[in-house]
């Protein structure tokens, strides 16, 4: 309850920072029909800041929750929402989208660049990948060989990326650069309303799972002891995962570290293993983490913004380091 009534409060404080300032009580006064000093504030906050800091609570609660299930599944403390491939074969999808037209020049008709355009290569790039781990998944029994081909399916798509920038105009370059290091600011309310859709499914499929999830804590021999169809929740964990990642990296971009660092802050402050308890923790986290990281990239008072992923990272760096070097017993 105290990190839900925190969330709501730094939503607002978000809301208020930015190049202008805008007062949290005018913006209370905008929601409710109240009287406020600028007109233009109201412009301001319903078609720019009220999506950003709805985009921020989505894709840090979806990444978090990502992270958990990938840690939970794999059993590894490093494990991340991005290890299956996901996030590279969506940058691969955009890259092809911005970088091919010179790589296949005279081949492909060059694509016009719109608002939907980015996100709709950047899904059919993370299907892709996703179809490649499921199959290989159905493929192979244990469970490393899974991380391990998500691995190797990711230096593929970096690869062949670095192949497209090599025969790229500066430009373009500049722009797939751009693209990745991610972006909360750029959708509209109807981006919102297909992100929001395909991420409470993804949500609400991590919450039938908590059982299975609790399971794999102790390994797959010990779920299968108690009945649960292993095969079949390994594949419902990674479609959720990839679902989720694919979704969030389609709207925002390729996010690090949010993933990786908040279930780990999560376990130390709830000290407990179950599911149910962590999933709407790290979700509930995971939003305050990156408004409180948006809040920081936007440089309040200044007309700069600095690229989110460079924020985050600085945050998730030296927590993963941090928890390295105590070498504390995290609940996984």
């Amino acid at each position: 309850m105290i990190l839900s009534v925190l969330l709501v409060i730094l939503f607002f404080v978000n809301v208020s920072l930015g190049s202008v300032s805008i007062p949290i009580k005018n913006i209370l006064s905008i929601l409710f029909g109240g009287i406020y000093s600028k007109e233009s504030w109201e412009i301001i906050i319903l078609n720019f800041r009220f999506p950003k800091a709805i985009t921020a609570i989505l894709v840090g609660s979806g990444l978090s929750i990502c992270g958990l299930l990938m840690q939970t599944l794999f059993r590894n403390p490093l494990a991340g929402p991005f290890v299956l491939g996901i996030s590279s074969g969506a940058s691969l999808g955009v890259a092809i989208l911005i970088l091919g037209t010179s790589f296949f020049s005279g081949i492909l008709i060059t694509p016009t660049i719109s608002n939907w355009s980015l996100p709709i290569a950047s899904s059919l790039g993370a299907f892709l990948v996703l179809t490649a781990v499921i199959v290989a998944a159905n493929k192979v029994r244990n469970i490393m060989s899974i991380l391990i081909i998500g691995l190797m399916f990711g230096s593929l798509a970096s690869a062949i990326i670095s192949v497209l920038a090599y025969f790229s105009k500066a430009s373009e370059i500049q722009q797939y650069i751009y693209w990745s290091f991610g972006s909360l600011g750029n959708l509209s309310w109807a981006e919102i309303a297909v992100f929001a859709t395909i991420y409470f499914i993804g949500i609400l499929g991590s919450l039938t799972i908590i059982k299975p999830l609790n399971s794999f804590l102790l390994g797959e021999h010990y779920a299968k002891s108690i009945g649960i169809n292993v095969k079949r929740n390994r594949n419902i964990i990674l479609l959720i995962t990839s679902i989720l990642a694919g979704v969030i990296t389609a709207f925002s971009g390729p996010i690090a570290f949010v993933g990786l660092a908040v279930p780990h802050i999560s376990k130390l402050l709830f000290t407990t293993s179950n599911h149910k308890i962590l999933i709407p923790a790290v979700a509930i986290l995971g939003g305050i983490i990156l408004l409180i990281c948006d809040s920081i990239a936007q440089l309040p008072t200044s007309g700069f913004t600095l690229p989110i992923n460079a924020i985050t990272s600085l945050f998730g760096a030296p927590v993963v380091i941090w928890l390295l070097i105590r070498k504390k017993k995290i609940f996984i």
